[in-house]
């Protein structure tokens, strides 16, 4: 799992957009993947929990991280999240498994959990259908 997640931050390294909101890549390995994210007040919506375009953003990726560690290059094709309560806390950890896998694409879900002083709670469930693409696609 050492050599995936080194492969891993270097993927993450050069995504600008996912280091600008500041996810981190903590595992990756054939039994998923789990990003984490210490909870800033540019995070926040007006009520004071973090935005659920904030919470898409990192199931999408850890979505990807999943599928990708078992499948190289991958894109997604849909996805969706179901919010289950409002993401409060210090930290977000997302956990991503590999449901189902074909040659081409896979389906993978993720679960969102809003860690409160050590507490987790479940905040959101995410789904996709992740496919496989070729290294010189744009």
């Amino acid at each position: 799992m050492t050599d995936q997640l080194d492969f891993g931050r270097k993927i993450q390294d050069r995504q600008p957009f996912n280091n600008h909101v500041g996810f981190q890549i903590t595992a990756l390995g054939a039994d998923g993947s789990v990003m984490e994210l210490e909870i800033g007040d540019h995070h926040k919506q007006e009520r004071g929990f973090v935005h659920g375009g904030v919470m898409a953003a990192m199931a999408d990726t850890t979505l990807t991280y999943a599928a990708g560690a078992q499948m190289g290059p991958v894109l997604t094709s849909e996805f969706k999240i179901n919010y289950t309560r409002p993401g409060i806390g210090q930290r977000l950890i997302a956990r991503a498994e590999v449901l189902s896998r074909g040659r081409t694409q896979a389906v993978v879900q993720c679960r969102i959990f809003a860690v409160n002083d050590g507490v987790e709670k479940m905040c959101a469930v995410a789904q996709g259908t992740i496919v496989a693409v070729p290294l010189d696609r744009d």
